[in-house]
């Protein structure tokens, strides 16, 4: 596989949408960000450019959810958008939607671009991102031009500071090997975990009290583990839709695949496979992965 690489930087999102599963608010999912880029690149075959993108790497470098916790709440509320009110003056009806504003760098590997052609092709995808595309359903407010990499080091100290999202479907398929089932194997490396120890000091009984995730190590460093939706398996078989869009591609009813990913500070990645995501498809699913081998070549790449 080529070590061609196209960075755009800095990409400033806003309104993304942050419903990423119907059970999972954040990030938004995997499936947006290579379906972005698969639309760009469809917007470049279109313009002549024969260019043809691999693998995508995702690097967060702010975050910002909109949620609200009052003083004394339990639990976050959406922050919802001012709609126009109906002709009577009262607000009209709306369904809640989770929102966040994000800015990200996106890694692309990619063949089919000559260094002659590299100024025009930086040229076309700025036209594209001004206006003309969202990413993950939000507005483009903001970017850095785009700039071409054959090395993959020099590529890495561009995106800090910045988290890289990596996927951890090796925790997925250990928790469920050992018994559990898909959604408890989820929650238990997502649950925060409280304990407390007395110690009798001078005649005082002192009380220490400490909080932590599953597999966190000593210093409790090992990354921000979250759920993240990875792609879809569907539950029936293809056939014809009626009022289908495209007519001459069958159809399916299918629901979304979620697994665990963790965030990772982008220079702690020794290599551009550890950061780079790609379409997987087979006995079913439709999937964004990783590969494996940085955490256990022996596991199997058909588990999530």
């Amino acid at each position: 596989m080529t070590d061609n690489m196209l960075l755009i930087p800095r990409i400033r999102i806003q309104n993304a949408n942050a419903l990423s599963s119907p059970f999972t608010i954040g990030f938004p999912a995997m499936t947006a960000w290579l379906g972005a880029v698969h639309a760009l690149q469809r917007k470049l075959n279109h313009q002549g450019i024969p260019a043809t993108f691999y693998a995508v790497g995702v690097v967060s470098h702010d975050f910002d959810l909109q949620t609200y916790k009052g003083p004394g709440d339990y639990e976050s509320s959406i922050i919802g958008t001012a709609n126009p009110l109906d002709k009577d003056g009262s607000r009209p009806a709306f369904i809640e939607d989770a929102r966040c504003h994000l800015e990200v760098s996106l890694v692309i590997q990619y063949t089919g671009i000559d260094k002659l052609d590299e100024a025009n092709v930086i040229e076309r995808i700025s036209h594209f991102l001004n206006g003309q595309m969202k990413i993950a359903g939000g507005d483009i407010l903001r970017f850095n031009s785009p700039e071409f990499f054959k090395d993959y080091r020099q590529l890495r100290i561009r995106l800090m500071p910045g988290y890289a999202l990596i996927e951890r479907r090796d925790l997925m398929i250990e928790a469920m090997t050992a018994g559990q089932d898909a959604l408890d194997a989820l929650l238990d490396y997502l649950t925060i975990h409280h304990s407390c120890s007395q110690q009798e000091q001078n005649g005082e009984t002192i009380v220490t009290w400490s909080s932590g995730r599953k597999g966190t190590g000593e210093n409790g460093q090992r990354g921000w583990i979250v759920p993240i939706a990875t792609g879809f398996q569907g539950i029936s078989e293809l056939a014809t839709a009626k009022n289908q869009r495209d007519i001459d591609t069958p159809h399916r009813f299918a629901e979304a695949v979620v697994t665990l990913g963790e965030f990772k500070m982008a220079y702690r990645l020794e290599r551009l496979d550890d950061l780079l995501w790609r379409y997987q498809c087979g006995n079913n699913l439709y999937l964004c992965q990783q590969t494996l081998s940085q955490y256990n070549n022996s596991l199997s790449q058909d588990g999530f």
